[in-house]
């Protein structure tokens, strides 16, 4: 195996490739089960040799959303809760991987391209496997992304363009440093973390695949991926068939995928990324062509929606489920709301929206929530105050 993440002939992206017959002789649900209480007790189904880099990834909750679902009609609605990851998002998953392979590879120095939470992620494993790491960050991205990824230390390189202005600069370094780019050379295997989001919720659910998925997308990665795993679990007979519509969410401002879709096509316009949701505000998506086959051979579609319904969503999911999810897990609420009122899902549907990362790293899209009543400190000044909003 080599840190290669295109083949050199015809320049098609490269992807891990497994026995699945052999695999199948070593995975059980009982093996699994005994594992540990983190993403790696799915090993077995991951392309690693040597020690991992863990720091307590993976076996993220799985909540019945019994009041959103009450809000929006569903009866069998679930949150997959990322946002309980080391450092907040569902990237810790793929970083682990890559990580690991970049300690197998002999990397001594990590890189990666980040919209924010991938960049905190590789800071902190890095640290953790006790490697050098340089993360390229657009210059505009939410304070709470720059301080979680500086506090691990790492060289952090703010680019002043958007991030697939960034992804071009590290796709020139990578001829000239011998470096682990995490989602550049080290692709193939970072790719593969993401299946275990699918691993866990086909699990936690007891052994069984949903009706509906809907999850972001930004490259559109996590959201093929999470198509893959559970389509790997089927093959493998730790489920039955998988009959899962995939629902792909976007940010109307960076929406090249959606366009796509509601355009019948399977080619994929590069736009410009204009969107509060900036961890998936990318304009040139790298894995858009194979979202779009997923979307449509699961029978599901590619929704987005505004910035105000993004807003409206992060709101919604805090205030029904007391979940604060990033911009990101705003769009996701946001399309299933619509989903869910157009009937594209339905009542009865066992549904799971993915939650990939936590609203304390974009906490300035929904600053005006703060307007406290402000009172001297006496009973008196209280009751004047709040006046009639006094519940006895």
């Amino acid at each position: 195996m080599e840190p290669l993440n295109l083949c050199d002939f015809c320049f098609s992206p490269l992807e891990a490739v497994y026995d699945y017959k052999a695999m199948s002789r070593g995975v059980s649900k009982e093996k699994i089960a005994s594992g540990p209480l983190s993403m790696w007790r799915y090993r077995g189904l991951l392309p690693v040799d040597g020690d991992v880099v863990d720091i307590g990834t993976g076996l993220t909750p799985l909540v019945k959303a019994d009041n959103l679902g009450s809000e929006l009609g569903l009866d069998q609605l679930y949150i997959k809760n990322d946002c309980l990851n080391p450092t907040h998002s569902f990237k810790d998953r793929v970083v682990s991987v890559a990580i690991t392979k970049a300690r197998e590879f002999g990397f001594s120095t990590v890189a990666c391209a980040s919209t924010g939470n991938l960049a905190a992620s590789v800071a902190a494993h890095a640290a953790k496997a006790h490697l050098k790491s340089y993360v390229f960050i657009p210059s505009d991205i939410e304070q709470g992304k720059m301080i979680s990824t500086a506090i691990y230390n790492p060289t952090l390189v703010a680019v002043k363009g958007s991030y697939d202005d960034v992804n071009r600069l590290c796709s020139r370094l990578v001829e000239k440093y011998n470096w682990g780019f995490i989602n550049i050379n080290l692709r193939p295997y970072y790719a593969e973390g993401s299946k275990t989001l699918a691993y866990e919720v086909a699990e936690q659910l007891g052994w069984r695949a949903p009706d509906c998925v809907v999850a972001p997308a930004a490259s559109g990665l996590l959201f093929t991926r999470i198509w893959k795993g559970l389509e790997e679990l089927s093959m493998l007979r730790l489920t039955g068939p998988v009959n899962t519509h995939m629902y792909l969410a976007q940010a109307a401002g960076s929406s090249p995928i959606v366009n796509a879709f509601e355009a019948g096509t399977l080619h994929v316009h590069p736009v410009k990324p204009d969107t509060i949701a900036k961890s998936i505000a990318i304009g040139n998506p790298a894995d858009g062509y194979y979202a779009l086959r997923v979307a449509r051979e699961s029978g599901g579609a590619a929704c987005a929606v505004s910035d105000e319904e993004i807003i409206e969503g992060m709101k919604l999911l805090a205030q029904t489920e007391g979940i604060f999810a990033e911009t990101a897990g705003g769009v996701v609420i946001g399309v299933l709301k619509k989903l869910a009122a157009s009937g594209a899902i339905k009542k009865g549907d066992l549904t799971v929206a993915a939650i990939t990362a936590s609203g304390l790293k974009t906490q300035e899209a929904v600053a005006d929530v703060v307007r406290p009543f402000v009172v001297q400190p006496t009973v008196e000044s209280f009751e004047e105050v709040l006046g009639k909003n006094v519940q006895v």
